[in-house]
């Protein structure tokens, strides 16, 4: 039988796009998967919609928050759950490729890695493409993940078999980025499966406010999280800023 898979999926006021990201877990062609949902205390349809879905597939799970306390703590609330080998991650307004679970788990395997990610493409708000994909790296150390954000949440799969995942930092944005940053301190390399398996979604979230927002808290990762100094923080940020940039053009 095939290894588990726990899928965490962090849910806010997303009702518009989670049909979409559940229905992209239920037609994997890869199904020892069990779907864990934490609704961070939405305000509209969410919860009826994840609960209607639900009730037609039992590998779904979800938690309900009363209060709202941010991702990086719902993510926790899912991990603390997660009982599968593998843990893979996909926010609730992005979705997977029907092959994504058993390409990349098979890329795994095959090379005896632990913590991969793939390239992905982009959609907009409508879900319609937008012609631009994110490739990755064969590989990346702690040193050059620093200069290059280039994993994207919505592609990590990680062997628990191998490596303990801790739970996320209550940072605002980047609490992926440090988790990353985290477990590359023990691992020599994240490794990067250039084939687009998921689909990035444009929406409200993206906007530029946000992405300063992002920009501040990669500073914090920087400084606080990492205790670079001033130097090799301003180092590393230039290198992040051009790398963000050269994403979006």
């Amino acid at each position: 039988m095939k290894d588990k898979v726990s899928i965490i999926t962090p849910c806010f006021n997303s009702a518009e796009y989670i049909t979409d990201c559940i229905d992209s877990v239920v037609n994997q062609t890869y199904q020892n998967w069990g779907m864990i949902i934490v609704d961070d205390n939405s305000s509209d349809q969410s919860v009826k919609i994840i609960k209607k879905k639900k009730s037609l597939e039992d590998r779904i799970k979800l938690i309900e928050l009363k209060e709202n306390i941010g991702s990086a703590m719902a993510r926790n609330f899912a991990l603390k759950s997660a009982k599968g080998r593998f843990i893979a991650f996909l926010d609730s307004d992005d979705k997977w490729y029907s092959d994504k679970l058993s390409l990349q788990i098979d890329f795994m395997k095959s090379n005896k890695i632990f913590f991969s990610f793939t390239s992905y493409d982009i959609i907009n708000n409508k879900g319609n493409p937008t012609n631009k994909v994110i490739s990755v790296p064969q590989k990346i150390t702690y040193s050059q993940y620093l200069k290059n954000t280039i994993i994207g949440c919505l592609t990590v799969i990680i062997d628990t078999k191998n490596i303990r995942i801790p739970l996320m930092k209550d940072i605002r944005t980047s609490h992926d980025m440090l988790l990353w940053l985290e477990i590359l301190k023990d691992e020599n390399y994240a490794y990067g499966f250039n084939q687009v398996l998921s689909s990035y979604r444009l929406s409200s979230n993206s906007n530029t406010k946000n992405k300063l927002f992002a920009a501040i808290d990669v500073w914090r990762v920087y400084r606080k999280y990492e205790r670079l100094n001033v130097v090799d923080s301003f180092y590393n940020f230039m290198h992040y800023t051009f790398n963000a940039l050269k994403k979006r053009i």
